[in-house]
């Protein structure tokens, strides 16, 4: 989680920075917002790609334990229905 945030918080401070840059610079209204985006669009492609990997890497861990949790829940759970069908099969076998 604290990678998701630091690169969160580095993408709005880039966000904040190219507003300022581009107001200085003069641009005002829709432009200055749609500037400001692509520009720091651009500038976290290029300057947080190793936070971009981490958190990319965190997120896979955790679906990985995800996944596996619910593999081995399935699998109880096939466990658990086999073995009633195996004791409603005895069921009607006696009857």
């Amino acid at each position: 989680m604290r990678t998701g945030l630091a690169y969160t918080a580095a993408r709005i401070l880039l966000l904040v920075v190219s507003l300022v840059v581009l107001y200085v610079a003069g641009a005002r209204g829709f432009l200055l917002l749609a500037l400001a985006f692509f520009v720091s669009a651009l500038a976290s492609y290029i300057l947080l790609s190793k936070q971009r990997e981490a958190m990319a890497g965190a997120l896979n861990r955790r679906l990985g334990r995800v996944t596996n949790k619910a593999a081995e829940f399935r699998g109880r759970l096939q466990d658990g229905a086999a073995a009633e069908d195996d004791d409603a099969d005895e069921e009607q076998a006696v009857r």
